[in-house]
């Protein structure tokens, strides 16, 4: 799903999370709802974390240092902070890598493409790319 480049992504996280499928290993319906979400300090705000804990996600979400400002500075009355597990949280690097490569791209960096398929098509033409570029680096050489 893709926002305008100039709006938060937290504001489509309910529409994206509602039309989430996790396909299953053996087969069968594919899952609506994941156990735990990774995201980053943008997506610690307060109805987010509300509508996880309402539908039974893990919030894997560091929180702000603002944030932990503010309650440190409520004293008794800021709140017991979030839970947040380290080990679990070191797995959203791939996704951030995998970003960072779509933005090598100056058209998907920029995002220059005025009509929302042709951002999607050009984001898929430079998915198609790396994974071009990845799936040749593995192959192991023919040697005679």
């Amino acid at each position: 799903m893709t926002t305008a480049g100039n709006r938060n992504d937290s504001l489509a996280f309910e529409p994206l999370i509602t039309r989430l499928s996790i396909r299953r290993r053996g087969g069968g319906r594919a899952r609506t709802r994941p156990s735990q979400l990774l995201a980053d300090k943008a997506y610690s705000t307060g109805p987010i974390r509300a509508w996880l804990r309402k539908h039974h996600i893990t919030a894997v979400i560091p929180t702000p240092s603002s944030q932990q400002r503010g309650r440190r500075n409520r004293g008794r009355n800021g709140g017991r902070p979030p839970n947040f597990d380290p080990a679990a949280y070191r797995d959203r690097n791939t996704v951030e890598r995998t970003i960072n490569k779509l933005r090598g791209y100056r058209a998907v960096a920029m995002r220059t493409d005025k009509r929302d398929f042709v951002y999607r098509g050009t984001i898929d033409v430079a998915s198609i790319r790396i994974w071009l570029r990845d799936h040749q680096r593995q192959d192991p050489p023919d040697t005679p």
